[in-house]
């Protein structure tokens, strides 16, 4: 039980490092969802958005520090 405990621990840690990292982008103006190659279409019934750049940028940026974390914790 005190695994399931340790993992939770880690994860809501990870959420809240996640938040905070949220709120500093949201906060410095940075234009992720705006990048150039983000699908926008608007209709006359409604609008389609996919960030297909942000995606791509954000997987990169993460699958980095994922692979820091664990070459630093071996």
């Amino acid at each position: 039980m005190s695994e399931l405990g340790k993992v939770l621990i880690f994860f809501g840690a990870s959420l809240l490092v996640l938040g905070l990292l949220f709120v500093a982008i949201g906060r410095a103006h940075l234009p992720l969802g705006e990048l150039p190659g983000d699908i926008l279409y608007r209709g006359k019934n409604g609008t389609f958005y996919f960030p297909l750049t942000t995606c791509i940028l954000l997987s990169v940026v993460l699958s980095a520090v994922f692979y820091l974390i664990n070459r630093l914790s071996h």
